[in-house]
């Protein structure tokens, strides 16, 4: 039986390192140096860097565990463990200049987030959690807001970039929140998203066409805080990220039924 506890304080000094190293490249980064992987997709030397550092300083960690992660540095599957990466979530905010972007670092057994850590990169706020162990921030307990309708709920959501298949719907979507609730905001980075959930500067989130590493760290932070995390149809286990609604307990029925009318195939 692994510690992981004691794997968790492990990987939020690597997370908190590693971030340092992004937070002094975002001030001289050149953007004509980053590379077009996709439509609205980038990547630049700096995540390819940090996922090298990581991947060296997980397997230090936990050696028999595999990866999953953006850029491919490692293609090690793990029997029963695997950390799943994002090296750099919100490379197009780190692209211009804006935060948030994050380190996002999660580690699955046989598929379930047991353990999660989100360096929030310009403030250097930690967001950490192991399975029945708490959310944290920086150390301290944190949990989800006590908001209990969508009426007095603050909504995250992350805007369609190269999947347009369900633009119209979610257009629909963003106005009946617009209209029914304390507002939306759109920052940039999933990870942070949930994050945010979870230590009550949002009750909700919702967004499609995202990827494992994006949300791997922010389901286990945000369920040890109190949070629930779905599918548009309200399954909450093997989550890839295609489809995700979080919210508090108390505003998650209310949330996933409205997201489920509008979403949902």
């Amino acid at each position: 039986m692994i510690n992981l506890e004691s794997i968790c304080e492990a990987v939020a000094k690597l997370a908190a390192e590693t971030g340092e190293f992004i937070r002094n490249e975002s001030g001289v980064f050149d953007i004509s140096k980053a590379e077009t992987k996709g439509l609205h997709d980038y990547v630049s030397y700096v995540d390819k860097e940090s996922e090298k550092r990581l991947v060296e300083g997980l397997s230090n960690i936990l050696p028999e565990a595999g990866f999953i992660a953006e850029e491919g540095t490692s293609s090690k599957t793990g029997i029963e463990y695997n950390w799943v990466i994002d090296p750099l979530d919100g490379t197009t905010n780190f692209l211009h200049g804006l935060s948030p972007f994050a380190i996002s670092i999660g580690l699955e057994k046989n598929n379930r987030p047991v353990l999660g850590v989100v360096q929030e990169i310009m403030g250097r706020n930690t967001f950490s959690a192991w399975e029945n162990g708490g959310a944290r921030l920086n150390g301290a307990p944190v949990r989800v807001s006590k908001a209990s309708t969508l009426a007095a709920s603050l909504v995250a959501t992350g805007f369609p970039y190269n999947d347009f298949s369900r633009l119209a719907n979610y257009m629909e979507s963003l106005t009946w929140f617009c209209r029914n609730t304390q507002g939306i905001r759109r920052l940039g980075s999933a990870s942070i998203d949930l994050c945010y959930i979870a230590c009550g500067k949002f009750e909700s989130f919702y967004e499609y066409d995202l990827k494992r590493w994006d949300i791997s760290a922010g389901i286990i932070i945000l369920r040890e805080a109190g949070g629930v995390v779905s599918d548009f149809s309200g399954n909450e286990n093997n989550l890839s990220g295609s489809e995700i609604v979080a919210a508090n307990k108390s505003v998650y029925p209310e949330f996933l039924k409205i997201v489920s009318n509008f979403m949902k195939d």
